[in-house]
């Protein structure tokens, strides 16, 4: 089970008093120094991994951005009668003043922006993307920092309006194939129209039983119905776009009742799922 340290990085026990780590106090003082120059938690974190100085020499757990959040809080640092100065007030200020500037702004989302939230995700690990406050996206699970890329609004935006133009003029082009009922009979279902046919031929018919049977055969046979709304979905998209105009301004309304996911991949490319499953895409350089 993870744990946190007891002993706040950059410290260590020597001779029954807290000293500093001179390995950890310099990454200390380094993560201060990347965080006021303008780098984010999750680039500092990366870069302390590339290091190889472990968050706990007891722990495996890789870096990721709570523990550098975590020392960029601690006011240990600034040192007090148990534990040693280790980074100079200023720059202790003008890191926390920086966050919480930066976690104030997080919250100002423009209205058009907001539909998107809930619908990009990352191709590499399907979690939806992070909106940065200046206007570019980005995916924060630490597995895909290696990737380091980030697409703005406006690379969203433009793809979504050419996927959406190209199904306005090409509706065919969200055809899938399905029915709207689907009957899969398994093995179960024969067997039980053997046991009917066995009741049947038997010399003593049992009237009762034969009837439960056959109505448990209805049961079974109707358990291995699907029903698919692909067909209707499909249809329901075509009539929406079969009379859209061609969109020169993003729409929301148009993107609320045709998308389902908006995929972005490391490389810029977006890609469309719409709601019946059937997949766009569009590389914008």
């Amino acid at each position: 089970m993870s744990k946190n340290r007891k002993i706040p990085f950059g410290y260590c026990m020597k001779n029954g008093e807290i000293t500093t780590a001179p390995n950890e106090a310099f990454a200390v003082g380094k993560i201060f120094d990347s965080y006021v120059s303008g780098k984010s938690l999750l680039e500092i974190a990366k870069e302390m991994q590339n290091g190889n100085i472990p968050y706990d020499p007891d722990d495996d757990r890789p870096w990721n951005k709570n523990m550098v959040k975590r020392i960029l809080e601690n006011e240990k640092y600034l040192g007090d009668e148990s534990y040693p100065q280790i980074v100079s007030e200023k720059i202790f200020r003008s890191a926390n003043e920086r966050k919480k500037k930066t976690a104030n702004n997080l919250c100002v989302v423009p209205e058009d922006m907001k539909s998107l939230r809930s619908l990009v995700v990352c191709k590499q690990c399907g979690k939806r993307l992070f909106r940065n406050q200046n206007g570019t996206w980005s995916c924060k699970a630490y597995r895909c920092s290696e990737y380091g890329y980030m697409v703005s609004d406006n690379t969203i935006t433009s793809a979504v309006m050419n996927i959406l133009n190209l199904a306005i003029a090409d509706v065919s082009l969200l055809k899938v194939e399905g029915e709207l009922s689907v009957y899969s009979p398994d093995g179960n279902i024969s067997r039980q129209l053997n046991e009917i046919n066995r009741l049947m031929d038997s010399a003593d018919i049992e009237y009762d039983r034969i009837k439960t049977e056959i109505f448990r055969l209805a049961e079974m046979k109707y358990d291995c119905c699907k029903y698919d709304d692909v067909p209707q979905k499909t249809e329901y998209l075509k009539s929406i776009l079969s009379h859209q105009k061609r969109i020169n301004d993003f729409d929301n309304e148009i993107l609320k009742k045709c998308v389902k996911r908006i995929i972005a991949y490391h490389n810029s490319m977006i890609e469309i799922e719409f709601i019946n499953g059937v997949k766009l895409r569009n590389e914008v350089r």
